[in-house]
């Protein structure tokens, strides 16, 4: 079908429009009585079902609808004139631009709370030596009763290799779309539960910690079997069939790249993914129906072993690693170990990996915080030759030319490095040896470290943001939440606050400034010390309890708080070593995430006491949902 689209919208000097549909840019030209229209010679059902308008200027999107438009015209039809009006925010006092699926987070004034914990960390009695997705049914319940209104998780996404320990890295991910084969419900497959079954789940089930490669080859052997003894009729149903055509674009080459890895048929893997879905996707639809949202985890990197990279290695700079700089978390600085992206190359079909995996998020999250939000504006880059984050550098970068440093009067060594992707510019070392220097040699070595790391690039890196993330924050109705710790640059504020992103909030890592109310204020987080670690003594639940509340009394939009942090407020349910409660190090490589819950979701839900004290906490701080 030729369709054209006509919106009227008065610009100003230097604006201009374009069409979005299916993922894709087309500019749209100016005419009389400020009507701006552009023709699709091939237009589509789904352009039509699925589109909106954007305002541009100097290539960047400054304004967005607060959403989509849906047209559905007769079957038949070989040209259609579409007219639209400009989709405002119609909602006084919303504060956000752009419309999210759960109403509830445009409501002025909204404030909520809720409880971070990852999947694999949940214990119950049917589970198997490790959580599953249909261990979040009674937290959700769990949720509900106390008040709250979301759940946060960490990466669900597939990251098998061997099954061993270094598959437990939640945040190195062998498909930014498949779910982890681990969370998945054997016994809504259909196992049978076997004499063999049940002292194999008993004694999983007893870990005080996750046993991985244990819990990886007990698993992998029920799913197998489970395949070969179902797997025939059910790819054989509609449902599948539908699962399959809707998950195409990636899953074909998900199912390839498993398959030659592991020397199975491709089918074994679509199965998998079609029974994850169902049992992932039921236990979000419930959750919605009982008033709690999921909040998803972004990973800012996606590994250089994984289906992405080998089917689209061109969207990926694979001689490098991202990484972060020295800073609270780590004073050497960290190396993730995967590849930064080629954003331009990305650029060139408006981001749309980027959309899809979004989307695929959104079947299940109406939230999503991005990690390593700053990765957006520039990443710290470190050749595949260092393994420490000390010898990184930032990408994209304005580095300096020799006859700059020069004409300083300084040396390049040992203050500065060669910029890989700049042969012939410099950056300054992050932690450079300047001692030996003369002392105004070192005043004018601080004032270009000082210009290199915290203003040079304001305006750059600001762009470069701007460039990517209205494009993705369209892409769905998700809640955007920002990780922004660390050398955060001084244009990345101005850029969440235009952008409506929350902020993250912990006065371990004051930002010296009031709090805004777009934000989530956290106790502690997976990457941290608990709240009862962070003291020089084992705080009492009051103690705690008074923590809670001053995060809770905040403006924050959302206060979300570690189920570590919630359990110390019972002195009978906390755990009794608080030195075990942390999930991660992040100054390890090689840290084995095994951290489990020392009580399951069932007694979690039983527990009146800690129960009522949360849901008083809550609604006493206005912050219980409807």
């Amino acid at each position: 079908m030729k369709a054209t689209f006509k919106i009227e919208y008065h610009t100003r000097w230097g604006e201009s429009l374009c069409l979005v549909a299916q993922d894709r840019k087309f500019p749209m030209e100016w005419g009389d009585g400020d009507v701006w229209s552009v023709t699709l010679p091939r237009c589509t059902a789904a352009d039509l079902a699925d589109h909106s308008y954007v305002v541009m200027e100097n290539g960047l999107i400054v304004r967005t609808e607060w959403k989509h438009h849906k047209t559905v015209l007769a079957s038949g039809m070989r040209r259609a004139d579409i007219v639209d009006n400009w989709i405002d925010c119609p909602i006084p006092g919303c504060p956000f631009t752009r419309e999210h699926q759960n109403p509830r987070f445009d409501i002025p004034g909204f404030r909520g709370a809720g409880t971070a914990v990852p999947v694999f960390s949940l214990r119950s009695r049917t589970g198997f030596g490790i959580g599953e997705f249909n261990d979040l049914r009674p937290l959700v319940d769990w949720a509900a009763a106390t008040g709250q209104c979301m759940l946060q998780l960490l990466p669900v996404n597939d990251t098998t290799r061997k099954g061993e320990w270094t598959d437990s890295y939640p945040y190195s991910p062998v498909s930014s779309f498949a779910l982890h084969p681990l969370y998945m419900n054997l016994q809504a497959l259909g196992v049978q539960q076997t004499a063999s079954f049940l002292e194999e789940q008993e004694a999983l089930n007893a870990l005080d910690e996750i046993d991985y490669p244990r819990v990886f080859k007990a698993k992998t052997k029920y799913l197998r079997q489970a395949f070969l003894e179902r797997g025939g009729k059910d790819m054989k149903t509609a449902a599948f069939r539908k699962f399959r055509k809707e998950n195409a674009g990636w899953l074909e080459e998900y199912a390839g790249f498993c398959s030659k890895r592991d020397s199975l048929e491709p089918d074994y893997y679509c199965w998998m993914q079609y029974h994850l879905d169902l049992q992932f996707g039921t236990v979000a639809d419930y959750a919605r129906n009982r008033g709690v949202s999921l909040k998803g985890d972004l990973p800012i990197g996606v590994s250089g072993d994984s289906a992405e990279a080998y089917w689209h290695p061109e969207l990926f700079n694979l001689d490098s690693s991202a990484g972060a700089p020295p800073d609270f978390f780590s004073a050497d600085g960290q190396n993730w170990g995967f590849p930064t992206y080629n954003w331009d190359e990305m650029a060139k079909d408006d981001y749309a990996w980027w959309k899809s995996r979004l989307r695929k998020m959104a079947r299940y999250f109406d939230a999503f915080r991005i990690d390593h939000i700053l990765g957006f504006f520039r990443i710290w880059e470190i050749p595949l030759t260092q393994k420490s984050g000390m010898f990184g550098h930032f990408n994209p970068a304005l580095p300096y030319t020799k006859e700059e440093i020069a004409a300083a009067g300084l040396p390049l060594d040992p203050l500065f490095h060669e910029d890989p992707r700049n042969p012939g510019l410099y950056q300054p070392l992050i932690s450079p040896k300047a001692g030996h220097l003369p002392l105004w040699q070192q005043e004018r070595f601080g004032a270009f470290y000082n210009d290199f790391f915290f203003h040079r690039h304001n305006e750059f890196w600001r762009i470069n943001a701007e460039r990517k993330l209205p494009e993705l924050l369209g892409a769905t109705g998700m809640l955007a939440c920002g990780e922004d710790l660390g050398m955060v640059p001084d244009c990345v504020p101005g850029v969440m606050e235009r952008e409506r992103i929350l902020t993250l909030e912990m006065k371990q890592m004051d930002k010296n400034r009031p709090w805004p109310a777009l934000s989530v204020c956290a106790s502690s987080s997976h990457d941290m010390e608990t709240l009862r670690m962070q003291m020089d003594h084992d705080p009492e639940p009051w103690e705690c309890e008074k923590m809670l509340r001053e995060y809770l009394d905040s403006c924050c939009m959302l206060a979300i708080f570690p189920i570590q942090d919630w359990l110390a407020l019972d002195g009978n349910l906390r755990r009794a070593d608080r030195m075990r409660e942390r999930i991660n190090d992040p100054a390890n490589p090689a840290h084995k995430w095994r951290f489990r819950l020392h009580l399951t979701v069932e007694e979690l839900l039983a527990s009146k006491g800690l129960n009522a004290t949360i849901f008083e906490m809550i609604k006493s701080s206005g912050r219980q949902f409807d």
